[in-house]
């Protein structure tokens, strides 16, 4: 995979980002370190707040907050009606799935890399409504079956709900595929991209979900406690809405309303506008470097560091499947994966640890309890790799258990 930015494209945009300079971040799946514009969207706007009113303020920035639905359509190629704002990705996914009107004996359909809250939100509805959840595992080689997807499907299949790129593993699941089997059986499709917008191109008319679900926190640069959710204009009539305002809809008489005809309806009137607007700076920020580009910088950069790892020894790479994205994990042996967290943390290299509950089919499946995920972004660099390995190295030196496996 080659790289598409140029070392003076790199070095700009690790300018722009003040905390590049404080710590080599690998934590991106967990939260991106935010570009500096970003940032400043924010603070200046909560400045102005305080200065001359939350309401003023609002006002004054009307333009660019409606912006903000442009630059996320344009994102994910969606119309601007099929984009709500929210709070993060649960709340869009949620909204999403519980506004589906489920009934006793139907069946979700879904993988072995799902997310916990999403797993969930499935045994809730189980539980309360009667439906039935079908897993389809990955293969030995840690790829998603369409041949077994297809299989499951049933005249009671009512959903199929995926997320893209796992919270604990590297590999990806063939979305566009899964979506030409959705609607060729006309079962509504829901997608998690969490982990993929910001990294991976999304067209929701290439996938051809009804429903997506989008943090900004992770791979978009957002600020947290931002998010998104797409509904296909199609089918906004069909969900139930879980909360209701004067937003949400209008009041047309004393005793009747009407829902609003877009997707802000599965909107609440109040949220920060500060972190709206900091989230339109961040997807603006993404476009204008191109997620193409972005998107092939992450591969060739978690390519490195898969290779770098697999050569040494005392650490297993867990990542499987064809298609692999920037989250890349292992284990060192000897050594558990908070221990691993702590002692790079010590040195100023982020990572994270990744928790069975996090995915639990998949882990339970490789007997995994915790993995260390490090993941990279564009503006990481392969000197940041090879510091992280060399701080790995230290760690292995240090097991006495390894240290002496290496000399037998």
């Amino acid at each position: 995979m080659q790289n598409t930015l140029s070392e003076q494209e790199i070095q700009q945009l690790r300018a722009e980002t003040k905390g590049t300079a404080q710590r080599v971040h690998f934590n991106n799946a967990g939260a991106s370190l935010p570009p500096d514009a970003v940032l400043d969207t924010v603070v200046n706007y909560l400045n102005e707040e305080a200065t001359y009113g939350g309401y003023e303020v609002e006002y004054k920035y009307r333009k660019e907050i409606e912006n903000t639905y442009t630059l996320i359509a344009r994102l994910i190629n969606a119309e601007v009606d099929e984009v709500a704002i929210v709070e993060n990705a649960s709340t869009a996914w949620g909204l999403a799935f519980n506004g589906i009107a489920f009934e006793k004996g139907d069946v979700v359909i879904t993988s072995e890399m799902e997310y916990v809250t999403n797993l969930m939100g499935f045994l809730h509805v189980q539980k309360t409504h009667g439906i039935e959840i079908k897993v389809i595992p990955n293969d030995e080689h840690g790829n998603f079956s369409l041949t077994a997807l297809e299989e499951a499907i049933s005249p009671k299949t009512k959903l199929i709900a995926i997320t893209h790129i796992s919270s604990t593993a590297g590999g990806m699941i063939p979305i566009v595929e899964i979506g030409k089997i959705a609607r060729k059986h006309h079962i509504l499709y829901l997608v998690d991209a969490c982990q993929s917008a910001g990294q991976v191109p999304v067209d929701v008319k290439e996938i051809d979900c009804d429903m997506l679900s989008v943090t900004g926190r992770k791979y978009l640069r957002a600020p947290r406690g931002t998010g998104f959710l797409y509904v296909r204009k199609e089918i906004q009539d069909s969900l139930n809405l879980i909360f209701m305002d004067s937003h949400t809809a209008e009041w047309v008489s004393q005793d009747n309303y009407k829902i609003r005809n877009d997707a802000r309806r599965f909107e609440l009137y109040e949220k920060n506008r500060a972190l709206t607007l900091g989230l339109g700076k961040a997807v603006e920020y993404a476009l204008n470097i191109g997620v193409d580009r972005i998107w092939t910088r992450i591969q060739y950069l978690a390519g490195l560091m898969r290779r770098e790892l697999e050569s040494m020894n005392g650490i297993t790479v867990h990542d499987a499947g064809d298609e692999q994205c920037g989250i890349v994990t292992f284990s060192v042996d000897g050594v558990d994966s908070p221990t691993v967290k702590n002692k790079l943390a010590e040195k100023q290299i982020n990572v994270s640890v990744g928790k069975a509950i996090s995915t639990l089919i998949y882990m339970n499946k490789k007997n995994l309890d915790t993995v260390v995920r490090a993941s990279v972004h564009y503006y990481n660099t392969e000197t940041e790799i090879n510091t992280m390995c060399d701080a790995l190295r230290s760690i292995i030196k240090i097991n006495p258990l390894l240290t002496a496996a290496q000399y037998h």
